[in-house]
């Protein structure tokens, strides 16, 4: 934008905070404007102004004090920000007699006083700023337009300039803010005149107002120009973000929302700007305050941004192609929904759009629909009429209504289009890690729905809990059948999935007991297959919708200090027995395998994740659910052989207590040695249930030098 402003209206801004470079990183309010006035025919300066302004919380710091010389008496008796900003504008009038046809524009040192102070303050007070606030020069700028060899920008000062220009200024003869605006005065005389002869023709403009638009995943995106916010309200909207960022300059179509794996917001957006300066200026807001919440800013890249507000649907172009209109997102629809039905869920009060034309409606790539539509408007209050019918009824379901952003829109449809829900495990876990050997293969190719889902458990439900719940179908559980699916920080999630006998006693497990009462909540009980367990079990995520892994940017299954101690022999070669029995074991018998105790040795791994496939992580080497039994998890050597009259020989069936004989004796030292012997589980400080072959469910005394001392530990037949 070229204009040749008649005066330059030099403006310095003082807060009741920092100063310096640090001006409105601390969001502190306005106390103070200064301004000079510099005709640019006569290049005459007019005298220095002032206006003092009133603060809502009027606790001004002692830089402030400092700078200014103000006191809380003199901002008491201040006009609060939107009086001085119209007297400034009426005084500023006047000054130039702009009725005669006379223009001015504002001369700044520097970026922070207009978009980090003026424009931000005045859009968290709602203050409208006049016509004149939105353009400026940057004096430092146009220094280095004229002398682009001296320094970098970033280190461009008022005293670094005059002294280049041998400018002089005594500062014993002005205040600090007047000493400022003086120095900032004598410096654009410079400028002006002989043999500089400089011309303010090209001012920076500040947008009035934020752009919507559509973004193609081919698009470049400059990496220095993105940012992530974190913590916004997640009712907030594109308009809100670009008012949070009032004063810099957001490119079109750059405010994308995030949603989360169920298609809602998460309160995070990735914001690009037009230049990395403005960016910059952006992380200078961290922590700044929408409404009462404070937003967290930090980098991001241009494919972040790309990967939510990337679209290649034409059809998404075309609807989005309709600039200045508000979008609507419709959510909860019948699957029968039409677009007339639509029309006439709005009718005659916020007519939408196009007709039909604007409505667009979210559908699988099979073509079914996911219940969910976007609808334009052409005004926001028709945008807001229609708002108002948030959960008003179409057929027989109540419609959630949200204001919406094309970023949305690209992004629902993205999800739904470009990464649908398999049945199955994706390629790269099922060419790393096969299925667990626990999980029948037979099951899980056939997809027998043999086994049963609880959904909605109390977060302190235990094993125990879930046997009680299940009552008379306890009898049809596997053993060791019962899985806890455990969250990412392995806590318990609500879910579990229970093996059962046959496909029948599942099925009627969950005709009986769903939404039984546990705990004073009730529990959603589903039947499913051994497929469908061990995808969830490995990371993946089940709903109505279908299966669907988790995404992972680490080139790795496991972290790569996950690893067990190895552990020792339960009965070492040996033991005697009470009854002065030896038992034959073989030691290499009752090691654990390295299968379940030392993270799986894996090849390259550019050999399994190619890079134009996606990547999925494996959660249970992290967070593994309850194991099965040693011997249908190759939990011994495999090929090993018992030897006559081992203890092994027989077939582990038998589920013992372990119990410390004196109460004060807390079991938990060698614990982890006797679960990974064993692989069993401990449900308190004193027991702990393992699985043991018959031979060792009778009640035997035995000294187990893991537990230090010799302490006795009972086994007790369960």
């Amino acid at each position: 934008m070229t204009v040749n402003p008649d005066y330059l209206v030099l403006l310095f801004t003082i807060t009741s905070g920092a100063s310096g470079d640090q001006l409105g990183s601390d969001e502190k309010e306005i106390v103070q404007l200064i301004w000079q006035v510099v005709d640019l025919a006569t290049k005459q300066a007019g005298p220095v102004n002032e206006l003092h302004v009133k603060p809502e919380h009027i606790e001004p710091s002692e830089e402030c004090q400092e700078v200014s010389g103000l006191t809380e008496e003199v901002l008491t008796t201040a006009a609060p920000l939107e009086e001085a900003i119209d007297q400034l504008n009426q005084r500023l009038c006047a000054e130039v007699d702009t009725g005669a046809g006379n223009t001015f524009c504002f001369c700044m040192d520097g970026q922070l006083h207009m978009r980090q102070v003026l424009h931000p303050e005045a859009s968290s007070k709602n203050v409208l700023l006049p016509d004149c606030f939105f353009s400026f020069f940057d004096l430092r700028k146009e220094f280095k337009k004229k002398f682009p060899s001296e320094g970098e920008l970033k280190n461009l000062d008022l005293q670094v300039m005059a002294d280049y220009l041998n400018v002089v200024v005594d500062s014993s003869l002005h205040a600090f803010t007047s000493y400022k605006v003086e120095q900032m005065s004598k410096i654009v005389l410079a400028f002006l005149s002989e043999p500089v002869c400089h011309t303010f023709s090209c001012p920076e403009k500040v947008n009035d107002k934020f752009e919507t638009g559509t973004c193609s995943k081919m698009e470049r995106v400059d990496d220095n120009t993105v940012i992530r916010a974190r913590g916004l309200p997640w009712q907030s909207s594109d308009q809100d973000i670009a008012r949070f960022f009032r004063g810099l300059n957001i490119a079109k179509g750059g405010a994308a929302l995030c949603l989360n794996a169920q298609g809602r917001r998460n309160g995070e957006a990735l914001v690009r700007f037009e230049s990395e300066e403005h960016r910059d200026l952006a992380l200078q807001r961290h922590k700044h305050h929408m409404g009462t919440r404070y937003i967290e800013v930090y980098k991001a890249t241009g494919e972040d941004f790309l990967k939510i507000a990337g679209g290649t649907s034409n059809e998404v172009a075309n609807f989005l192609s309709r600039e200045n209109q508000v979008i609507v997102r419709m959510r909860g629809l019948p699957f029968t929904a039409t677009a007339e039905q639509v029309l006439q869920f709005f009718s005659p009060a916020c007519p939408v759009t196009d007709g039909s034309n604007g409505i667009l409606f979210v559908r699988f790539p099979d073509g079914r629909p996911t219940g969910d539509a976007f609808v334009l408007f052409s005004c926001e209050d028709h945008a807001q009429n229609a708002l108002k019918k948030h959960k008003d009824i179409l057929g027989k379901r109540y419609i959630e209504l949200f204001k919406s952003t094309a970023a949305e829109v690209q992004q629902v449809l993205n999800r739904y289009s470009s990464a649908p829900l398999i049945q199955v495990a994706p390629s790269p876990i099922l060419s790393v890690v096969p299925p667990p050997t626990f999980i029948p293969q037979t099951a899980a190719v056939t997809g027998i729905r043999d086994c049963v889902r609880l959904r909605g458990l109390p977060y302190d439900a235990t094993i125990q809990d879930i046997l009680v719940f299940l009552g008379e179908y306890t009898a049809d559980i596997k053993p060791h059948g019962v899985h806890m699916v455990l969250n990412q920080q392995g806590r318990p999630s609500g879910d579990a999935f229970i093996q059962m006998r046959s496909a029948d006693r599942a099925f009627l497990a969950a005709q009986h007991c769903h939404k039984r009462s546990m705990k004073g909540r009730y529990v959603e009980v589903f039947a499913c297959s051994a497929q469908e367990m061990n995808i969830v079990l490995m990371g993946g995520t089940l709903n109505r919708s279908g299966l669907s892994p988790p995404p992972c940017k680490l080139q790795c299954l496991s972290p790569p200090s996950y690893s067990f101690p190895l552990g020792t022999t339960v009965l070492p070669a040996g033991a005697v027995l009470p009854a002065g029995a030896v038992l034959p074991v073989e030691p290499a018998a009752i090691y654990p395998s390295q299968f379940l105790l030392s993270p799986r040795p894996l090849a390259p791994t550019t050999a399994f994740y190619p890079a134009n496939n996606p990547l999925y992580m494996n959660y249970t080497a992290y967070y593994p659910s309850p194991p099965g039994s040693p011997p249908n998890i190759s939990y011994f050597p495999a090929g090993h052989t018992p030897s006559a009259g081992s203890v092994l020989s027989a077939p582990p069936t038998a589920l013992i207590r372990m119990q410390g004989h004196a109460p004060s004796y807390a079991y938990n030292s060698g614990v982890k040695e006797i679960l990974s012997m064993v692989h069993g589980y401990q449900p308190g400080n004193n027991d702990a249930l393992v699985t043991l072959p018959p031979v060792l469910s009778a009640k035997q005394p035995i000294g187990d030098h893991t537990l230090g001392g010799g302490a006795y530990i009972d086994l007790q037949l369960l």
